[in-house]
């Protein structure tokens, strides 16, 4: 019997423990891996459709759909490829940015949840966050796809899909960072369309990074410190570090805060209000994989 898309999520999804995903596995749980609904939320999808794929009756997933499946079952990158072909579609080619994370990565940020951590591809779009992301910075679930790109925020149009409230950065050492960023990425991937058009609407609408970007502007990425304005706790200065996945081009933007100060109390504070705790369930809405 030829296997079908249906049946290799419910195998997939069947050799994952919740505490692969940062859920907590409650005592007297029968379920082999994670349930349908865990799927769902951890996807951004509903429960019926997850129902529909597993079923057969679901037959078209757009290639966004199943890239967010692959990264919540934490597939290998041949096994991601397997997944949109039984989709029906062309996986990611070469030349092309690969929004796929490896699985070591999604199980480290799975233990991370408490920390806000921001996961982004080579084109600075926001793949997806932790719970403590979501808390500190607001929850970009509810933001198109379009409104969650770093440079195109930076540049174009505020702060958009990535920040609910204002977000202060000393220094301005971001810009020619993300400019650099974009040129390395038009060489690594010359075929992406979707990152020639970002960088010539960027060209368009902001004066500033096409003079940046007709100079040749260059610069690393470098500890910063911000200020987050929250509404709940008022001001929260943080330091927020780049880091880079070794062998692929993803980025994990990550905020912390000294320990035993003031604005560690206010993190607390707004983890504990809003159920975000090392040891404890994902609270509904703040999934840690979203749908792009």
């Amino acid at each position: 019997m030829d296997e079908t898309l249906g049946t290799a999520l419910h195998r997939w999804r069947d050799r994952l423990s919740p505490a692969d995903v940062g859920l907590t596995s409650r005592p007297g749980r029968r379920a082999v891996g994670l349930r349908r609904e865990e799927l769902a939320e951890l996807a951004g999808l509903s429960v019926d459709y997850v129902v529909r794929l597993e079923q057969g009756r679901a037959k078209s997933p757009s290639a966004q759909v199943v890239a967010s499946l692959t990264r919540a079952l934490q597939l290998q990158s041949m096994e991601r490829d397997h997944a949109y072909r039984l989709a029906g579609l062309l996986p990611p080619q070469e030349g092309t940015i690969s929004t796929h994370i490896p699985a070591g990565v999604q199980r480290m940020l799975a233990r991370l949840g408490e920390f806000p951590v921001g996961v982004f591809s080579a084109d600075w779009n926001l793949l997806t966050w932790t719970p403590g992301w979501a808390v500190l910075m607001g929850d970009p679930s509810a933001s198109a796809h379009n409104e969650r790109n770093l440079a195109r925020a930076v540049f174009a149009t505020g702060s958009s899909g990535l920040t609910s409230w204002p977000v202060l950065q000393d220094g301005d050492a971001l810009k020619p960072a993300l400019v650099a960023d974009l040129r390395t990425a038009l060489v690594n991937y010359p075929r992406d369309r979707g990152l020639s058009s970002l960088v010539e609407e960027l060209r368009s609408a902001s004066p500033e990074f096409a003079r940046r970007w007709d100079e040749g502007t260059v610069g690393p990425h470098v500890s910063a410190r911000k200020t987050v304005v929250h509404p709940q706790v008022g001001e929260v200065v943080c330091d927020c570090d780049v880091l880079t996945v070794p062998g692929c081009d993803i980025r994990l933007v990550v905020y912390t805060v000294a320990a035993g100060s003031t604005d560690a109390e206010k993190l607390e504070f707004l983890r504990v209000t809003n159920g975000v705790r090392a040891d404890g369930p994902t609270p509904p809405g703040l999934g840690l994989f979203s749908t792009p």
